[in-house]
């Protein structure tokens, strides 16, 4: 993340404000908030959780280990602790179409305007902004990304109702 920066959350409805707040180890489970994961898992095996609950898996972190709790989850945190590390893309991806996750999952880390369309894709729903050239884009309304796609995806992008699913099937004019 860069330093300096403010935290932003944004969706594809514009920015919003952040009704969750990041715990720690020392954090009792409660209401929204984000827990790392080992302390996820304690919270549960000793039935102190309350509230909406929300766990924090970092890239080298498998996401087996929520898998019989998605039930009880209102929100996944995913990690993108440097822009070229995209583990978090592929546990998104699993959580939607694999394992039918349908609470809130959000990008954090190092979020930058040239992954915002693929982070839409792949199913997030809230990023954590703190990149200021991202910041500025995201603010203009300019989120970037193509229109046309050649793998399928957890969330299909605004296409129009005419327009082939994948380029390979595209009917001449």
């Amino acid at each position: 993340m860069s330093e300096g920066n403010v935290t932003r959350l944004w969706t594809q409805a514009g920015f919003i404000d952040d009704l969750w707040t990041r715990g720690d180890a020392e954090t009792p489970a409660g209401d929204h908030v984000i827990m790392p994961l080992d302390a996820f898992l304690a919270a549960i095996e000793a039935g102190t959780n309350a509230g909406p609950l929300g766990v924090h898996l970092a890239p080298g972190e498998s996401h087996d280990a929520i898998l019989p709790h998605l039930d009880r989850l209102s929100l996944i945190s995913l990690g993108f602790p440097a822009y070229n590390d995209g583990r978090s893309f592929s546990k998104a991806e699993l959580l939607r179409s694999r394992h039918g996750f349908t609470g809130t999952l959000r990008a954090h880390g190092d979020v930058l305007i040239d992954l915002v369309n693929h982070m839409l894709r792949t199913g997030f729903d809230e990023l954590e902004v703190t990149n200021g050239p991202t910041l500025a884009r995201l603010e203009a309304g300019r989120p970037g990304g193509l229109g046309v796609h050649y793998q399928p995806a957890a969330k299909q992008s605004a296409k129009p109702a005419d327009a082939p699913a994948y380029a390979w099937r595209r009917v001449p004019a």
